[in-house]
């Protein structure tokens, strides 16, 4: 029975839809498609209003570009930061390449910031339109993405936070979570006590044997298990927090009144920076990715989105041209034109 000084043991499946053992439609992807659906659904809102330079009819090219730039960025971003071995990784199976197995995971918001930016450079000059202004729109629509895909982070038991502390191990509390693939990280004498309570007690590989039945259901077996495995900290909801709502707030105070192209990019690269570095505090570093300066990858990279941030703003002070926006307006912006003086270069 479930009591407030225990933690929650991770059973929950990755698989939303399981057509067999190697097909099915993941959360994962789910939580991809959620936040480009909510995306788009702001954006029409923005357009319709008369809240940014976008018609109606572009939102969808728009977005579609968006996509590109997230999934191309966040995912070439992911080899290139936590793990270059994928760029090498080549099989039999599909999809060959292990660059292209996104179905498995493996994204860097980081990345998928790059790739957005490279994105919304290629939008503005074919629509003629200010890059500075549409990269404010992708930031004020990313926190809802970054919000579902934090939850698929923690559906899919991955990017565990840290232990908890080890006065708090022996009674838990109800938030933190423990996950039962540690169990590979214990020796083989402790898997053997398990086996009076598997269903498959002759499994070749015990470890596993272990976390499928438990992933499967088997109460018993969990409850045994639950003792041996370590108390962490659930940093994938704190940053679902951070990263989405807490986030979006943010943008929404700095964009109710009107202003310069750049200056909510520039906000959200700050302010996300912020956050993903306070957070990163309670997430467990990557596996094979050492610290530097005592600082994690991720924190490491959020330093930098720091610096972007404030190089955006001073960007937009001296070439961002007229104010736009202002959601408690009930505006109609115009359309700026790329040969105005106003304008920013898409360059």
């Amino acid at each position: 029975m479930f009591t407030f000084a225990q933690s929650y043991l991770h059973t929950l499946d990755p698989n939303a839809i399981e057509f067999s053992d190697s097909f099915g439609i993941k959360w994962y992807g789910l939580s991809y498609l959620t936040g480009f659906v909510v995306g788009w659904l702001m954006l029409r809102w923005l357009a319709s209003s008369g809240r940014i330079l976008l018609t109606v009819p572009q939102v969808t090219d728009f977005i579609t570009y968006t996509v590109g730039g997230v999934l191309v960025g966040g995912r070439l971003g992911y080899c290139l930061f936590y793990d270059p071995s994928l760029l090498v990784d080549f099989s039999g199976t599909f999809p060959f390449w292990g660059v292209l197995a996104i179905h498995q995971g493996g994204m860097a918001s980081h990345g998928g910031i790059l790739g957005v930016i490279l994105a919304m450079c290629l939008f503005a000059r074919n629509r003629q339109l200010p890059v500075l202004h549409l990269i404010d729109i992708t930031a004020f629509i990313a926190p809802p993405g970054l919000f579902f895909g934090r939850l698929a982070n923690f559906v899919n038991g991955e990017l565990w936070g840290k232990p908890l502390a080890p006065a708090l191990q022996e009674a838990p509390p109800w938030w933190s979570v423990k996950y039962p693939e540690e169990i590979h990280t214990l020796p083989l004498e402790t898997v053997e006590g398990l086996v009076p309570h598997l269903a498959n007690p002759l499994a070749t590989n015990l470890h596993q044997q272990v976390v499928i039945e438990t992933y499967a259901g088997n109460p018993i077996l969990a409850h045994n298990l639950e003792p041996l495995l370590t108390a962490r900290w659930p940093s994938q909801l704190f940053q679902a927090l951070s990263d989405g709502p807490v986030l979006l707030l943010v943008l929404v105070l700095i964009w109710l009144v009107p202003r310069k192209p750049g200056v909510i990019a520039g906000s959200f690269l700050i302010a996300y920076g912020i956050l993903r570095i306070t957070t990163e505090v309670v997430r467990e570093p990557d596996d094979g990715v050492a610290l530097t300066l005592g600082l994690s990858r991720g924190q490491l990279l959020s330093v930098l989105m720091l610096l972007a941030g404030a190089g955006f703003l001073l960007i937009s002070a001296k070439f961002g041209g007229k104010r736009v926006g202002g959601l408690l307006a009930s505006c109609s912006n115009k359309r700026i034109s790329s040969s105005s003086p106003d304008a920013d270069s898409p360059s």
